[in-house]
């Protein structure tokens, strides 16, 4: 039996509909003792503003690191402190309205390192992928097929992703505004793999 191989990609978009933000509390002080204080002061009003916008179990503190602080000419001035959170919201709107609160009582004590977007329900965006994905495979193994001077006949085995894997999400960049948070939610290319092997019929 004769076969042919193919290897094909499929791609469907979907808004990201969930954020994880990256902040921290940051503050400075001649000595050690001054700037820890005055970070355990900031970390409090962050963690009290971040409770009123997403559940206990989604703040969680990442890191709390002290160190000596200088300026440009290497001189040291004092110490920094900061205590570093990673923040899961279950929606834009939430996360915007949560940076703009934590902006307006938190103010310099505040760093804000990071927003990422995240797919929670892709809405049959990776089912879309998949079906896309066998559509390109099946159209080469066709073309090679007739190439050959023969059709295609039943499928042997169908193998998804690399090594397994299955659709993968991927930033795009269009956008689309959520208006009630102010951050870009863009949109996401969910993009899968298939390999299927063809039974060539003479």
């Amino acid at each position: 039996m004769q076969t042919v191989t193919v290897s094909g990609t499929g791609t469907s978009t979907v808004t990201p509909d969930s954020a994880v933000v990256r902040l921290a509390a940051l503050a400075r002080g001649a000595g050690v003792g001054e700037a820890y204080s005055a970070m355990t002061a900031a970390a409090g009003s962050i963690v009290e503003v971040v409770r009123r916008h997403t559940e206990e179990r989604r703040i969680a503190s990442s890191g709390v690191t002290v160190w000596p602080w200088h300026d440009r000419t290497g001189t040291r001035l004092g110490f920094e402190a900061r205590h570093s959170y990673v923040v899961g919201c279950a929606d834009l709107a939430c996360a915007g309205a949560m940076l703009a609160e934590l902006a307006a009582e938190v103010g310099d004590g505040l760093v804000v390192d990071s927003v990422g977007l995240e797919v929670t329900e892709d809405h049959g965006a990776a089912d879309e992928a998949r079906e896309a994905a066998f559509h390109d495979a099946r159209d080469k193994a066709a073309q090679l097929a007739r190439l050959a001077g023969a059709g295609l006949g039943a499928v042997q085995s169908i193998v998804e992703g690399d090594g397994g894997r299955g659709p993968s999400p991927m930033p795009r960049a269009a956008m689309a505004r959520d208006a009630a948070g102010g951050l870009e939610a863009g949109e996401t290319a969910v993009t899968t793999s298939v390999t299927v092997v063809w039974e060539l019929a003479y």
